[in-house]
């Protein structure tokens, strides 16, 4: 052996000796308190301690079955308003925008339009003539009493009487369709009456229409901007009343026999995991899609806080479909996830753990019912699973 080699030889040696003291007592006092084992976990129980690990036995609960549905939230449009103007005209002042409440007869836009002034003009002249048929033929019954006319002339002025009544019925019931109500009408006559030695009549023909909300709500919708020529057919506004919406559901054929008109519904939204929203089945419909195979169910919804907007995607849960039914059920806690798929930690002694992978169903108030997996007698991990989780992964890094 060469001068080298020897001593590579004691160097190598030196390092083996080193190796064998490292791993003697000391190494085994800085050993892990809890060690994974393949799928199971040792844990001291001054360890589950300082963990906060407690455990329970998986209970047993009873629970109605119900059936989930696809959905999207609606207005309700037994409360919802288009609004357009009645009259082709031009905007001369827009009132409300986006997202603001409005209260029924709130004007909402102003609208510049002759035919509207030619409306009441013709009201003032329909209330003028009645006026004088009325003193016409009052003064004939009075003539008639005296024998001072025929009655031929008598029944004529009558007539003209009542083809004056129907004239001037006619053109209030025009300013009536144009929004002006009976107070505003006579407001207008008593202003007509006080004005009338003026030929002119500006301040009583004015050609201003005020467009006004017929329902109390928010404005959803808005089309319409100072100086725009509008008419009739083109909607301008919407207005709905969101405390209340439309959720329509898509149910299956095959749903049909436990869906019924006032039957409750959860409402449930990924958007407000936390909250629940109820509603009541108020239309069940009537035609079943010939693709989809599905019937429109329509429920009336409660949206506190204006949480649901129209357009949503939603989850309806129709309850009590059948008879309650009993299921295993652990923490929410318990159930935690490794390698993509849920587990929970079986307690198989005082301080060995095991790793259970489990099927779970629905959310039973703060449990997780377990579908797979359990058999109902095991005693499960409930607070700290997580923590047993992180040391299991950490072990298993480890190797």
């Amino acid at each position: 052996m060469t001068m080298k080699n020897a001593f590579l030889a004691i160097i190598l040696l030196a390092l083996a000796g080193c190796s064998s003291r490292a791993s003697g007592p000391a190494a085994e006092k800085d050993a892990p308190a809890a060690a994974p084992q393949g799928r199971q976990l040792r844990l001291s129980s001054e360890l589950q301690k300082k963990w906060g690990i407690s455990t329970a036995m998986v209970a047993r609960l009873m629970v109605a079955s119900s059936i989930t549905l696809p959905g999207v939230v609606g207005v309700n449009q037994n409360r919802t308003a288009h609004i357009s103007s009645l009259l082709d005209g031009k905007v001369v002042s827009v009132r409300v925008d986006l997202g603001q409440s409005v209260r029924k007869g709130q004007v909402m836009l102003v609208v510049h339009s002759p035919a509207f002034a030619q409306a009441k003009s013709a009201f003032f002249e329909a209330h003028a003539k009645l006026n004088l048929a009325r003193k016409e033929a009052d003064r004939a019954k009075t003539l008639l009493e005296g024998q001072a006319i025929q009655e031929k002339e008598y029944l004529r002025r009558e007539a003209e009487y009542e083809g004056a009544t129907t004239e001037y019925g006619v053109a209030e019931s025009n300013l009536h369709s144009f929004g002006l109500t009976q107070p505003a009408i006579d407001e207008l006559i008593v202003r007509y009456a006080s004005n009338k030695d003026d030929t002119r009549l500006d301040n009583v023909t004015e050609p201003y229409l005020d467009i006004t909300s017929p329902v109390d709500g928010r404005v959803i919708f808005r089309d319409v901007v100072v100086g725009e020529h509008v008419h009739p057919d083109k909607v301008l506004l919407t207005v709905s009343d969101l405390g209340t919406v439309w959720a329509t559901l898509d149910a299956r054929e095959t749903d049909l026999p436990f869906v019924h008109a006032g039957g409750r519904v959860g409402i449930r939204s990924t958007v407000y995991a936390d909250k629940a929203f109820q509603g009541r089945i108020d239309q069940i419909g009537d035609v079943v899609d010939e693709k989809l195979r599905t019937i429109k169910i329509r429920v009336e919804v409660q949206n506190a806080g204006l949480l649901l907007k129209p357009n949503m995607y939603i989850e309806g849960v129709v309850e009590n479909v059948v008879a309650s039914r009993q299921v295993l059920a652990v923490a929410e806690e318990a159930v935690q996830t490794m390698d993509g798929e849920p587990v929970v930690f079986v307690r198989e002694s005082a301080d060995v753990f095991s790793l259970r992978p489990v099927a779970v169903g629905e959310r039973v108030g703060a449990n997780r019912a377990i579908l797979k997996g359990l058999d109902g007698t095991e005693t499960v991990v409930a607070a700290g699973a997580f923590t047993l989780k992180a040391e299991m992964l950490k072990g298993t890094l480890g190797e």
